[in-house]
C-alpha cells in the first residue's frame, strides 16, 4: 500500500549545492585550455532528476548532460537560445527574421515539443515565463506556436557555473512543463574576476555584433557573493531581395527612389533584426550556522530590438514570374482610395448630417508616403527574477525554504505607418500597450536519508508548494487600436444646383487599428490569475550493490481547472562495470497559462502580397465562442525511456538512451477561420477584423507522439603533449500528429509538428590542446526538414473534415553540414584570445523553389516579399558564415 501511495505522489525539486560540473557529454565541444580540459571528469556530481547527492553521469538513472561555462561563454552567441542550438542536438529554434512580437522573444523546442513544455529553472528554482503568447502564424513558430514559455535569452552566459539538461519527462519531479526535459542552469559561486569581450560580423558585412561580459566572485567564512554583468550590440542582416513592386517604383519614379523604405537596401528587411541591451545575475549566500545558510539570486535583463514589417507598396504595377506569366503588384487598399474632406453643410436635407462633399478638398495617402511605407516594429523586454531561501541540513535531513518574485513585461510600439481609418489624422507613431507576466512561488522541500539495511541509503523527500501566476495586458494609445472616422464607408454627393446635392456612392470602409499590429483596447485590457499549489514524495535507493531504484509521485490543484496526479518510477542496473542499462516510466502534464486563456491581439498578416487581418481571441470571448471555443483543459503525457551506459576504455564513455512522449489534449492554436459578411452581421465583435479577415483561438485539439533517440559519446587521450578531446552528441527525433480535429488543426501545422525540426542532428566535436595553444574543430550536421504553415489556404467557419486542404509549399530543404573552427591562445598566463568561424564553409539552407504557391520573379531574383529562404531560417539561420575574435581576461 505504501508503495501505491508513493507512485500517486511527488518529489520536489530540491538539488545539492550547485557544483560547477563539467560534462562527459557535450561540455568539450569547443576545447579549451589544458587545465579546464583536465576537470572534464564523468564523477562529477548531478543535481537535477535526483534527491540523491551521489549521483554521477555513469550512475544515473535519467540521462544528463552537464554544459561547462566554458562551452556555454565560447559560442560566438549573444542569445542563451543561439548558444544551446550549437551545443544541444535536440535543441531547436528558428531565427524568426519577420515574425511580430515572436521576433523579439522566440520560442524554443526540445525533442520537437513547445517550448512551454521544457521547464527552466535557475539554482534548482522554476524560472518565469515570458509575457508573450507565441499566437503568431507560420513556420517560424511551428513547433512553439501557441506557447508560453520562459525567455532564456535573459540568462548571461557568463553567469552560468555549469548547465544540466535532464532529457526526459520529469513533471512528477518539478510540476507542470517538465515534458520533454528540464534545462537547470546552476550559477557561478567561484571567487575571482573574469571579462570576456567579443566582436564579429558575417561574411557579408554586416550583422556586426559586439559583447561584453564580466563576471566577480568574493567567497569567505561568511559565505559568498557572485556577480555578471553583460552588454550586447547586434547590427541588421539583410539576406533578401527587394518587392518587384519596388523595383518597378523605382524604375518608374527614379526622383523618389530614395524615398523607398530602407533605400537603398530591400524594402523589407529578410534578416536578423538590431537590437541592444543588458543582462546581470546576482548570486549570493550568508552562512547562518555551520549547516545553514540564507541564500539570495537575481536576474535583470532589458532589451530592445527593431523589426522590419511588410512593405506597403503605395502604386499598382506588374511583373512577369519565373513561369512566364504577368501577376499584378497591387498598391495596399488605403493607397487607392481617395478620402474626400468637405462634411455636408449643416442643415441641408439633401446632404445629410454625416455625408461628405465630393469635391477637390481631397486627401490620399501618397501624400504621407509616396513610396510605400514599411512600418517598423519595436519590441523592449524586461525579466526582473528574484529568489531567496534559507536551507541547511541536520545530520542526514536536509531542508530548503525559498520564495520567488518574478516579472516579465514586453512593451510593443511602432513607427512609419498609420491608422487607415483616421485618413489624414493618422497618426505615424504608436505605442500599443504592455504585456505583462507575473509569478509569485513559495516551496519547502525536506530530505532524509534512512539506513534500512538496503545497500545504500533510502533517501525520502517531502513537501509543498504554492504557486500565483498573473497575465496582464495594458491599453495602448488610442488610434493603435482604434476605428476612427473613415472605418464606416463616406456617403458622397455631389453639387448639382445652389443648395442641392445629388447621392453618388459611397468609397470602401478602411480597417481599424495601426497597419502592422493592432494595441489592446481598454475593453480586452486587463489581469487574469490562475493560483495552484501542490504535495509530493518521493524515494530513492539501492537495492543492491547493483541495482537503483526511485518512485516519485506528484498531486496538484488547480483554481482553474481542478486537480492532476502525476507519477514517475527509473531504475540502473549496473551488468558489469562497463556497461548498465536504465529506464524509466512516468506521466506529467502541462497546465494552460492564463495567458493562453486570455490573450486577445490583432495583427496585420500577409498572403503573397495581399494583407489581411489576423485576431487572437479568448476562449470565453464570444467571438471564438461563435467559432466553437471552449475551455481549455492541461496537455497530459506518458514518458518511457531505456537506454545504457558504456565505459569500454579508460576515458570514453557511451550513452545511448531511447525514448516516447506520448501528449494528449495538445494545446495550440487553431487554424484560421476566414470571416464573411455573413459572419460580422451575425457578429459585430468581428469588426476590428472585418470581412476576409482571419480569426483564431486556443483549443486542445490533437495528440502527437514523439520518439526518439540520444546517442551521447566522448574520449580524452593524450598525443605527443598534446590532449586530445572527441565528442559525439546525436539526435534521431520523430514527431507524429496520431489523432486531430480537422476543423480546427490543419494540414499545414501537422506538416510542420512532423518535419519542421531536422528528425536526425548530430555535433562531433575535436579539441586540440598543446601547452597554452589550443584548436577546436566542429562539424554540425543537419538532416533534411519542411515548413509548410508559410504558404497556404485556411478554411471557412463552415469548413468539415471532408474540404481539400491543397496549396502548400511543403518544399523539402536538403540536408546540411556546417563547420565551426577556432584558434585560442592564453598568453601572460591571464589573457587567452581567440579567432574563430561559425559556419565557416558559408552555408545557408536551400532557396526557395517555385511551386503554384510561391511565384519567383526575375526581376529582383526573390519572391513577391522578396523572400529567397525561408522565412523561419530553418535550423541553422540564412545568414551564412560569422568570424570573430574573442579576449578573455580572468584572475
Amino acid at each position: 500500500m505504501f508503495a501505491l501511495a508513493v507512485a500517486n505522489l511527488s518529489v520536489a525539486p530540491a538539488f545539492a549545492d550547485t557544483i560547477p560540473a563539467e560534462p562527459n557529454s557535450v561540455a568539450q565541444q569547443s576545447g579549451g585550455n589544458a587545465d579546464e580540459a583536465e576537470e572534464q571528469d564523468s564523477s562529477e556530481v548531478i543535481v537535477i532528476g535526483t534527491r540523491r547527492t551521489d549521483r554521477t553521469l555513469t550512475n544515473s538513472p535519467s540521462p544528463v548532460d552537464v554544459i561547462s561555462s566554458a562551452e556555454l561563454t565560447s559560442q560566438p552567441a549573444a542569445n542563451m537560445m543561439d548558444a544551446l542550438k550549437n551545443i544541444v542536438p535536440s535543441f531547436f529554434v528558428g531565427q524568426n527574421s519577420i515574425s511580430d512580437a515572436s521576433t523579439f522573444v522566440r520560442s524554443p523546442s526540445l525533442r520537437g515539443l513547445s517550448g512551454d513544455q521544457v521547464l527552466v529553472m535557475l539554482n534548482g528554482k522554476r524560472y518565469n515565463r515570458s509575457a508573450l503568447v507565441q499566437v503568431y502564424g507560420g513556420s517560424d513558430t511551428g513547433l512553439g506556436r501557441g506557447a508560453q514559455g520562459p525567455d532564456i535569452s535573459a540568462i548571461p552566459s557568463l553567469a552560468i557555473g555549469s548547465l544540466q539538461v535532464l532529457r526526459e519527462g520529469a513533471t512528477a519531479q518539478y510540476g507542470s512543463d517538465a515534458i520533454a526535459g528540464v534545462l537547470n542552469y546552476g550559477l557561478r559561486e567561484d571567487q575571482g574576476i573574469e571579462i570576456v569581450g567579443r566582436a564579429g560580423q558575417y561574411y557579408e558585412g554586416d550583422g556586426e555584433s559586439y559583447q561584453i561580459a564580466g563576471n566577480a566572485g568574493l567567497k569567505s567564512d561568511f559565505g559568498f557573493i557572485n556577480v555578471t554583468a553583460e552588454y550586447v550590440d547586434e547590427g541588421q542582416t539583410s539576406r533578401g531581395k527587394t518587392r518587384p513592386s519596388a523595383a518597378n517604383f523605382a524604375a518608374n519614379f527614379p526622383a523618389l527612389a530614395p524615398d523607398l523604405p530602407n533605400y537603398p537596401l530591400p524594402v523589407q528587411i529578410w534578416g536578423n533584426s538590431p537590437s541592444h541591451g543588458y543582462k546581470g545575475v546576482v548570486n549570493a549566500a550568508l552562512n547562518v550556522t555551520a549547516d545553514s545558510k540564507i541564500y539570495f539570486f537575481g536576474n535583470y535583463a532589458k532589451n530592445k530590438g527593431n523589426q522590419s514589417f511588410n512593405y506597403r507598396a503605395s502604386v499598382s504595377s506588374t511583373a512577369v514570374d519565373s513561369t512566364g506569366v504577368v501577376r499584378n503588384q497591387g498598391a495596399n487598399g488605403a493607397f487607392n482610395n481617395i478620402f474626400y474632406m468637405t462634411p455636408c453643410p449643416a442643415g441641408n436635407a439633401t446632404c445629410p448630417a454625416g455625408g461628405f462633399v465630393q469635391d477637390g478638398n481631397i486627401f490620399r495617402f501618397r501624400q504621407l508616403y509616396p513610396a510605400g511605407f514599411t512600418p517598423r516594429f519595436v519590441g523592449e523586454t524586461e525579466q526582473l527574477y528574484g529568489v531567496l531561501g534559507y536551507k541547511g541540513t541536520a545530520g542526514d535531513f536536509s531542508y530548503d525554504v525559498s520564495g520567488t518574485l518574478a516579472r516579465n513585461k514586453l512593451t510593443l510600439s511602432m513607427y512609419d505607418s498609420a491608422n487607415f481609418s483616421y485618413g489624414p489624422a493618422t497618426q505615424t507613431s504608436f505605442e500599443f500597450g504592455d504585456l505583462i507576466q507575473k509569478e509569485m512561488n513559495f516551496n519547502a522541500d525536506f530530505t532524509y536519508a534512512a539506513d534500512v539495511g538496503l545497500a545504500a541509503p533510502l533517501t525520502i523527500s517531502a513537501g509543498g508548494e504554492f504557486r500565483k501566476e498573473t497575465y496582464e495586458q495594458t491599453a495602448g494609445d488610442e488610434q493603435s487600436y482604434g476605428a476612427g472616422p473613415y472605418a464606416i464607408a463616406q456617403r458622397l454627393y455631389t453639387q448639382t444646383a445652389p443648395g442641392v446635392y445629388t447621392f453618388t456612392g459611397t468609397t470602401a470602409a478602411q480597417g481599424v487599428g495601426a497597419s502592422g499590429y493592432a494595441g489592446t483596447s481598454p475593453a480586452t485590457a486587463g489581469k487574469f490569475s490562475q493560483e495552484n499549489y501542490g504535495a509530493y514524495i518521493g524515494l530513492e535507493t539501492d537495492l543492491t550493490e547493483a541495482l537503483t531504484v526511485g518512485a516519485a509521485g506528484r498531486y496538484e490543484h488547480y483554481n482553474t481547472f481542478g486537480d492532476a496526479w502525476v507519477g514517475k518510477v527509473n531504475a540502473l542496473y549496473k551488468l558489469a562495470d562497463a556497461f548498465s542499462i536504465r529506464g524509466s516510466f512516468g506521466t506529467g502534464f502541462h497546465a494552460p497559462s492564463p495567458g493562453q486563456a486570455n490573450v486577445s491581439i490583432v495583427t496585420t498578416s500577409f498572403n503573397n502580397g495581399v494583407a489581411f487581418q489576423s485576431g487572437t481571441y479568448p476562449t470565453n470571448n464570444p467571438v471564438a465562442q461563435y467559432y466553437g471555443a471552449t475551455t481549455l483543459k492541461p496537455e497530459k503525457s506518458t514518458n518511457y525511456g531505456l537506454g545504457f551506459i558504456l565505459e569500454p576504455i579508460p576515458a570514453m564513455t557511451i550513452t545511448v538512451d531511447g525514448y516516447q512522449i506520448s501528449l494528449r489534449d495538445r494545446i495550440g492554436l487553431t487554424s484560421p477561420f476566414i470571416v464573411t459578411a455573413a459572419d460580422l452581421a451575425a457578429q459585430p465583435a468581428l469588426l476590428p477584423v472585418g470581412v476576409d479577415g482571419q480569426v483564431q483561438y486556443f483549443t486542445n485539439g490533437f495528440r502527437t507522439r514523439t520518439r526518439g533517440v540520444d546517442v551521447v559519446a566522448t574520449y580524452r587521450a593524450t598525443v605527443s603533449d598534446a590532449q586530445l578531446n572527441f565528442s559525439l552528441a546525436y539526435n534521431y527525433n520523430k514527431t507524429r500528429v496520431t489523432e486531430f480535429d480537422s476543423r480546427v488543426i490543419n494540414l499545414a501545422q501537422r506538416i510542420d509538428a512532423e518535419n519542421l525540426a531536422p528528425n536526425h542532428r548530430a555535433v562531433f566535436n575535436v579539441g586540440w590542446t598543446l601547452g597554452d595553444l589550443s584548436f577546436n574543430v566542429r562539424e554540425n550536421y543537419y538532416s533534411s526538414w519542411t515548413g509548410a504553415q508559410d504558404y497556404g489556404v485556411t478554411v471557412t467557419k463552415a469548413a468539415t473534415a471532408t474540404t481539400p486542404e491543397e496549396g502548400y509549399a511543403n518544399q523539402k530543404f536538403g540536408s546540411k553540414f556546417v563547420t565551426d573552427l577556432e584558434l585560442s591562445y592564453t598568453f601572460a598566463e591571464h589573457f587567452t584570445l581567440a579567432i574563430g568561424a561559425q559556419n565557416f564553409t558559408d552555408e545557408k539552407p536551400d532557396r526557395l523553389k517555385a511551386t503554384s504557391t510561391v511565384q519567383l520573379y526575375p526581376l529582383t531574383g526573390g519572391a513577391a516579399d522578396g523572400q529567397v529562404y525561408a522565412r523561419n531560417g530553418g535550423p541553422f539561420g540564412f545568414n551564412g558564415g560569422f568570424y570573430y575574435t574573442r579576449l578573455r581576461i580572468k584572475y
